[in-house]
């Protein structure tokens, strides 16, 4: 069984993190959501809520499991048995520190590859920040990440969440000046 762990912080998981999930599917068995404990980030949702959300958002995918890990990434990656990194790449900014980090995996575990996969284009704008910043001024992020994540960051954040809100692809193009 070919094994896949997807490390991240998934605070909170966006729906670009699930489509490259369900990519990284086509490929592998099975992919692991590995969130991480240690993370120089400043998180606004706790590891047991970073777990639970991804959790909650993938139940309908019975090939991916979702685990609260610490530690180096390549020893956890070992200790499951994964063959592979996934890991996804928005942007040339990506490209430059995710390469740096594949090495240095390499570097760490030579048998352990790292799998990288382009965002959907669709997704290529958001990132779990600009999600958090756009929730916390009460901006809608529907369509942009797991109806139980909307939920949450309105909570969080103890803004309304306004129920006829639009998904961002069904906004109607204001005519220009």
């Amino acid at each position: 069984m070919k094994i896949a762990l997807y490390p991240g912080t998934f605070d909170p998981i966006t729906n670009g993190h699930i489509s490259l999930i369900k990519r990284g599917l086509d490929i592998f068995d099975r992919v692991v959501v590995a969130v991480a404990q240690d993370t120089p980030k400043t998180t606004l949702f706790t590891l047991a809520e970073r777990v639970d959300l991804a959790r909650s958002a993938l139940i309908e995918q019975p090939r991916v499991s979702v685990e609260a890990f610490s530690g180096l990434t390549v020893e956890y990656a070992l200790r499951i048995g994964a063959c592979a990194l996934l890991r996804g790449l928005r942007a040339v900014s990506d490209f430059e520190y995710e390469f740096q980090l594949a090495l240095m995996n390499r570097k760490l575990q030579k048998k352990l590859q790292t799998v990288f996969l382009m965002t959907d284009y669709k997704w290529l704008y958001i990132s779990s920040t600009i999600i958090k910043s756009a929730a916390s001024q009460g901006g809608s992020v529907k369509g942009l990440v797991p109806e139980v994540v909307r939920r949450r960051l309105a909570e969080k954040f103890a803004v309304k969440v306004d129920e006829n809100s639009v998904e961002p692809d069904q906004l109607v193009h204001a005519q220009r000046c």
